[in-house]
């Protein structure tokens, strides 16, 4: 099926057949097998076929580079160029560079045909492929200034994030869409937005759909402080372990006991003990240490402070009664009280 839901009008596996009807019988076996297009539609390595016909996979890949170029000077590929143009249109429909599992897939759901549009790709004219590396998956493309500009972008984008941002999926668009400003203007760019950010190999979507650096902990869980680091920050205020070991279990279907919860938190330094049980997240401002440390911090960032500023202040890091507070700041250690009332470090 093509984007808008029609069928093509050809049939992929009626015209790779005619295709390869100009070829010897073992250069139309190689291409056959090295493409998927037999029974089995399973590519195979110039290393398995070469142990078939008992030649070297060098020899192979001459045999197959010399029947591409045989199927090129016929007439049969010359008569289905308007078979290739439709091919065409079909891509730029897909947004003119498109990820090659996603473009074949969405064209269709059986992987004998996949294969043929898949070789149809390779001896098109008008198709440029480019290959797999760290930054992209393998991608197709009908306009290669087009390619370069979006890879161009992609790779901003990703500059723009830490290993810790996450974004929804619109905010991702969005600030992808500003990246493409340069591209073009016309209103198909949103709509190909998603597609082209599904080639980049850096950027990923987490379970909850929020968007981040595919390697980052946000988007690739390694564990279950991970996971719990996604249920705080979704829940946007302290919890109990023991609420968060429910919540992995319910929005992951990951088992989490309580007390394994408890140890991961409490020796992640995203975490922040802030109650008996209770955990904060570092990001909202939270800083790690107990009570007498957190008055400490709180008093040398802000000078001398009266006891209920203290308290309302602490209170905004820590779960803890007025009375904890009152009784630490008795502390002539650390603290020392001056004749307006403030306290002050000793």
């Amino acid at each position: 099926m093509t984007k808008n839901g029609e069928s093509l009008s050809f049939k992929p596996k009626d015209i790779t057949k005619k295709l390869l009807a100009v070829l010897a019988p073992r250069a139309r076996e190689v291409v056959a097998k090295r493409y998927g297009l037999e029974e089995g539609n399973k590519r195979q390595t110039l290393e398995s076929i070469g142990q078939k016909y008992g030649i070297t996979r060098e020899r192979v890949r001459q045999i197959e580079n010399a029947a591409l170029a045989t199927i090129k000077k016929s007439p049969e590929f010359k008569a289905t160029d308007p078979v290739f143009d439709e091919l065409k249109l079909v891509l730029n429909q897909h947004g003119g560079i498109v990820h090659e599992d996603e473009f074949l897939n969405a064209i269709t759901k059986d992987k004998a045909t996949e294969n043929h549009i898949h070789f149809m790709l390779v001896i098109g004219e008008a198709f440029t492929k480019l290959k797999e590396d760290e930054e992209f998956h393998h991608r197709w493309t009908v306009d290669v200034w087009l390619a370069d500009k979006v890879h161009n972008s992609i790779r901003n984008l990703c500059q723009n994030f830490s290993d810790n941002d996450l974004v929804s999926e619109p905010e991702l668009i969005s600030n992808f869409l500003l990246e493409l400003k340069d591209v073009t203007r016309g209103p198909e760019v949103k709509e190909f937005a998603k597609s082209w950010i599904s080639l980049s190999k850096r950027i990923g979507k987490n379970p909850l759909g929020e968007w981040g650096l595919a390697q980052s902990p946000n988007v690739h869980m390694r564990g279950i402080r991970d996971y719990a680091f996604l249920v705080l920050r979704k829940h946007g205020s302290p919890m109990h372990f023991t609420e968060v070991a429910k919540e992995i279990t319910k929005m992951f279907g990951k088992q989490a006991h309580p007390a394994t919860c408890h140890n991961e938190l409490i020796k992640d330094k995203r975490f922040v003990l802030v109650g008996r049980g209770l955990y904060a997240l570092t990001e909202w401002g939270y800083s790690r240490g107990i009570v007498l440390e957190v008055i400490k911090n709180i008093i040398k960032k802000n000078g001398p402070l009266a006891k209920d500023e203290v308290i309302t202040r602490v209170k905004k890091e820590r779960y803890v009664k007025d009375n904890t507070i009152i009784v630490n700041l008795q502390n002539s250690k650390l603290f020392k009280k001056a004749e307006d009332g403030k306290y002050s470090l000793a």
